[in-house]
């Protein structure tokens, strides 16, 4: 028999830093589930990852307070101020540019990204991760 679901949450979590306090204590917690579990299983998941990533993750919670949970690459957005250098994009966007990055790293990035934003071939995730770089102030140069 299946098992049935009770709760699926959406959370954002540095790779290698789930711990019990807030935003996962209380998500995990409130859902029943066994929070220091949650926590062991997802920093053994992300051990070979970068410490502090942040990756989005999906924790699906069964009635019998059992979990399962899927981890994806970090946001697109982190990479684009990871690549131009910068903490935050701009507050003007389109009007003020607060860094660049070039082609090379957009490419990097698109390859990465590339099956999670549904794209069909390199060229056309490039394209979206410099509207996105556009978006954010960012530049793009050659």
């Amino acid at each position: 028999m299946a098992k049935v679901v009770f709760r699926q949450v959406k959370l954002q979590i540095g790779a290698g830093s789930a711990n019990p306090s807030p935003p996962v204590g209380p998500v995990i917690g409130q859902a029943g589930a066994n929070i220091m579990d949650f926590c062991r299983q997802f920093n053994a998941a992300t051990e070979h990852m970068r410490k502090g990533d942040p990756i989005p993750t999906t924790v699906t919670i069964y009635k019998d307070k059992s979990f399962v949970f899927k981890l994806s690459n970090p946001p697109v957005s982190f990479f684009l101020k990871e690549g131009a250098g910068i903490k935050s994009g701009s507050s003007l966007p389109g009007k003020e540019i607060s860094g660049t990055i070039s082609r090379e790293k957009i490419r990097k990035i698109a390859e990465i990204k590339m099956q999670d934003m549904g794209a069909f071939s390199i060229e056309q995730a490039m394209s979206m991760l410099e509207g996105s770089a556009s978006s954010m102030g960012i530049g793009v140069v050659d």
